[in-house]
């Protein structure tokens, strides 16, 4: 080849560089995951997704994303929606939303049962609504028959009026008479519950409307007393949650110290750290890391104020959309979302979170499944594969390349090994990551670098689900499992979510490309958190 080639060549690929947008780079990475000890446990059932009560007039933006998947029209009967809920064996639902404190139950003296309208001067634009006592049976049925470990919000607002000097500030002592009717009509059938919640987002500031700190305490206890009362055996009696809604550190603080011991069993908290639906940077936040480290401080704060304050409770984020306002139509039900999701599961994880309740299986541009076709959208298979191989003890993981690499580490859920959360965010950049098993007892600023420490990329046998978006397009609905595009079997059946096995004898890294999600699963990986007990 002579020199004027060479120069061609040369020029050609730096073109290619610059303008090339598939043009593809690779970083070699080295984690350190740290399995002597965990960091945070989660729940069993960390994955939990929502079910909300917006009518098909609920509106955003001139659009309706809701349709029929408000639970008071929801079609129970879908096949599809059955199967999607019995593959979590079992799911986490939570039944609340915006609309919750507007809902009366047709039980005991509430014989009438008025249909929910649109009213300018009610709360989110809505008049009072009701559970007929016929739709509780056909939800219970259906929730038996899928196996769901169910919460049900109460309206936390019956008793209570405006306060004259602040119309947003609601005042008076809760009025349980009507969520009493309703729990023993419960009990008497033999429902499944697995927690109460009171109210939503009636905290801190407040959306609509507020509560004070120690009022909410008072109606709570009584909350719990009533539970206690109904459900005289603690194996089986319902959580107690509270109190759904935005943390805001005065309240949530001044609310956790007027609590008694055991009053309060799980500290729920909302999550919104997108913005609106509308945004137009929506999609760059959520390929953003700075901006999603963002909302860090606040699980930390929640984290640590149930620890200082109610050690016996554990918290939860009880409702997160990411985008409010039923999420960003271009968004928030494709693939990209993804990043934004999974992120969250992962940091949430780490601050000693239990639960994690996604708005919305169903309704809305933000939720697991499609509104109309009921089809799995992206962040379902994200869902699901992190109940099936995320075991609750969290470990300690870092890295010193590229902060668009997310990487998390838990105990395998089967098996005494671990299994890896690794986001990829870089639109061009492949990492090649290698493991390091760092088996220091002791913080790392007491020992030399390097002590103590195992690469075991040679010896580990691994199971890889590489999840990447259908044609390279980050915005596409369909998700590729290791290549393969996740679809409904011809009977409606969630398909089998295969691993592609890496074999020990393999010293490769793992391979993790451009706009990808990886979940890895390690069996023989030795880390002693992982480990049954010791007697």
């Amino acid at each position: 080849m002579g020199v004027n080639q060479y120069v061609k060549v040369a020029l050609f690929l730096s073109l290619l560089v610059l303008f090339c947008p598939s043009f593809s780079s690779s970083e070699d990475v080295k984690l350190k995951v740290k399995g002597v000890t965990n960091i945070a446990t989660t729940d069993e059932n960390f994955i939990c997704a929502t079910l909300d009560w917006w009518p098909s007039n609920k509106c955003d933006y001139n659009q309706c994303p809701w349709g029929k998947a408000g639970i008071l029209n929801l079609d129970l009967n879908n096949t599809i929606l059955s199967n999607a809920i019995k593959a979590f064996n079992p799911l986490r639902i939570r039944l609340g939303g915006s609309l919750q404190d507007q809902i009366i139950y047709q039980f005991g003296k509430q014989k009438h049962c008025p249909t929910m309208r649109k009213k300018d001067n009610g709360l989110f634009g809505f008049s009072v609504g009701c559970l007929p006592r016929k739709r509780w049976d056909e939800m219970n049925h259906f929730l038996n028959k899928t196996g769901v470990k169910f919460t049900f919000g109460l309206n936390a607002l019956v008793g209570k009026k405006n306060s004259k000097e602040d119309q947003l500030n609601w005042k008076g002592d809760w009025n349980p008479n009507n969520a009493i009717s309703l729990m023993k009509y419960t009990v008497s059938k033999g429902y499944n519950i697995d927690s109460y919640e009171l109210g939503n987002e009636l905290c801190s500031e407040g959306v609509s409307a507020r509560i004070d700190s120690v009022q909410y305490a008072k109606d709570i206890t009584k909350l719990r007393h009533i539970i206690n009362s109904l459900y005289p055996n603690a194996t089986t009696r319902p959580k107690v949650l509270g109190p759904a809604g935005f943390y805001g550190k005065e309240w949530f603080d001044s609310f956790l110290q007027h609590v008694g011991p055991g009053v309060i069993d799980g500290v729920t908290h909302h999550i919104y750290n997108l913005g609106a639906g509308v945004d137009r940077d929506l999609i760059s936040k959520v390929q953003d890391p700075y901006f999603l480290s963002k909302i860090a401080q606040t699980f930390k704060d929640v984290s640590t104020a149930v620890k200082d304050f109610t050690p016996w409770a554990g918290a939860w984020v009880g409702e997160s959309g990411g985008a409010y306002n039923s999420g960003g139509k271009d968004v928030s039900h494709t693939f990209v979302n993804g990043f934004w999701y999974l992120d969250q599961l992962g940091m949430t994880s780490t601050f000693n979170h239990k639960v994690y309740c996604r708005q919305a299986l169903i309704g809305g541009n933000y939720a697991l499944l499609n509104t109309t076709s009921f089809i799995p959208n992206p962040d379902y298979y994200g869902a699901l594969l992190w109940h099936r191989l995320m075991g609750t003890n969290v470990l300690s993981i870092s890295h010193d390349s590229s902060p668009y690499l997310r990487t998390y580490a838990h105990c395998s859920k089967q098996g005494n090994g671990i299994t890896l959360l690794l986001i990829n965010m870089e639109n061009s950049t492949s990492f090649d990551v290698s493991l390091v098993n760092d088996m220091n007892l002791y913080p790392e600023e007491l020992v030399s670098e390097g002590i103590n420490t195992v690469n075991l990329m040679d010896s580990l046998k691994r199971e890889e689900y590489h999840l990447t978006p259908k044609d390279g397009n980050i915005q596409s609905d369909v998700v590729l499992l290791n290549g393969t595009p996740l679809e409904l079997t011809k009977s409606k059946e969630i398909p089998e979510l295969k691993p592609k096995i890496v074999d020990a004898s393999s010293s490769s890294p793992i391979k993790v490309v451009p706009h990808s999600i990886v979940f890895v699963q390690i069996n023989n990986f030795n880390a002693p958190a992982c480990a049954p007990p010791t007697k």
